[in-house]
């Protein structure tokens, strides 16, 4: 077997829950412009994904990286039964292990969910993670919006192996954490984690005044706290028949249409692409980003910021207060009376904006940082 043997900071393992490319969905843009970025930096970079169905390699991710190897997800039932988190334990192949091995390079692991190969084999290298979510709470709250018994059961069993699971954070050479609230959490388990933000791809903003023509939302209409977040703006939006509200999603089209077939104010829109989301970001005056559960940074958020005017938040989307200064926070108590102020408001908060976003979400800064922080 060949074994190529490396400087420190040249060669660099990622492991990634899923395909990043395309990069069209939360947690997969931050993997797939981390690439891009951390490419940018030096590092030619060998992909490992997992997968269920994307299982095609773009031009795109092949142009960012040295190989790219993808790994079929073993979605055996019986591994329910396991005191691994399901989301973990379904992740491991064994070419995986001999892929890692021909190669002596540090590891950036993008996930909890992408570390069984640790409970499988020794490895050698510098081992670095990405944390996407604090896995037992993301569940926890998944649980809770479920409507399903049977999902909503299976959320629960996954959070509690996650709070069990989540401690073997400690073994990393470093943890990047992708929120305040989060570094704060697993540093009772790792040592000095670094919160680097969100990776987004965006390097514009946009410069945007005066006012849109509508309130939106916007989110995957396949998770149940989306589904949730949308059931109670349409409630809203009911009682503000003046304004038009735009829901917008590449999914979940039949939940919607049946809760808003009576409103003439309210709206679905498939979204079609990239250009279309980014238009009908481009034509909002303001974008209501809500949810029931506290994970992580919403990113949603961050591309409405880029793209957009106000955006009408509560707590639960980000916490860092650089960023929860551009938008409008609020309660589900004010909320009607909030959309009704900035509806009739115009925008003119560019020049902050741009500021801020061009220091917090500079991907390639940020990527500098997590270089200099595995070369210690």
């Amino acid at each position: 077997m060949l074994f190529l043997s490396i400087t420190m900071g040249k060669l660099l393992h990622i492991i990634s829950f899923d395909n990043p490319s395309p990069a069209n969905y939360g947690g997969v843009i931050d993997v797939f412009y981390k690439i891009k970025a951390l490419h940018e930096t030096g590092f030619e970079i060998y992909l490992h994904s997992f997968f269920s169905e994307r299982n095609l390699v773009s031009e795109e991710l092949k142009a960012i990286t040295k190989e790219v190897f993808l790994y079929k997800k073993n979605r055996n039932p019986i591994f329910l039964f396991s005191k691994i988190p399901f989301g973990v334990i379904s992740r491991f192949d064994n070419k995986l292990t001999e892929n890692i091995k021909k190669i002596d390079a540090p590891i950036l692991f993008e996930g909890l969910q992408t570390t069984m190969i640790l409970h499988k084999t020794k490895l050698k290298n510098q081992k670095f993670l990405r944390l996407h979510n604090v896995e037992s709470n993301f569940y926890s709250g998944m649980s809770k919006s479920e409507q399903s018994l049977l999902k909503k059961v299976l959320y629960y069993f996954e959070a509690k192996k996650y709070a069990s699971f989540e401690k073997q954070v400690s073994t990393f050479n470093h943890v990047f954490t992708l929120s305040i609230d989060e570094n704060k959490y697993i540093s009772q388990f790792a040592k000095n984690p670094t919160y680097i933000p969100v990776f987004t791809g965006n390097s514009i903003v946009e410069n945007l005044s005066g006012f849109g023509n509508y309130a939106m939302y916007h989110g995957d209409l396949r998770l149940p706290d989306n589904i949730k977040s949308v059931t109670f703006l349409i409630e809203i939006f009911k009682k503000l028949p003046q304004h038009k509200f735009i829901i917008a999603s590449s999914n979940g089209e039949n939940i919607i249409s049946s809760l808003i077939k009576n409103y003439s104010n309210i709206e679905f829109q498939i979204i079609k692409n990239n250009e279309h989301l980014n238009e009908l970001l481009a034509n909002a005056h303001c974008n209501i980003l809500w949810s029931f559960q506290k994970s992580g940074t919403k990113l949603k958020l961050i591309n409405s910021l880029f793209k957009s005017r106000f955006c009408i938040i509560n707590e639960n989307m980000i916490d860092d207060k650089r960023v929860i200064d551009l938008c409008e926070l609020t309660d589900e108590t004010h909320l009607k009376e909030k959309i009704i102020q900035i509806m009739a408001k115009p925008y003119d908060g560019f020049i902050e904006k741009e500021k801020v976003l061009s220091q917090v979400y500079n991907d390639l800064i940020n990527a500098q940082m997590i270089k200099s922080l595995m070369m210690q």
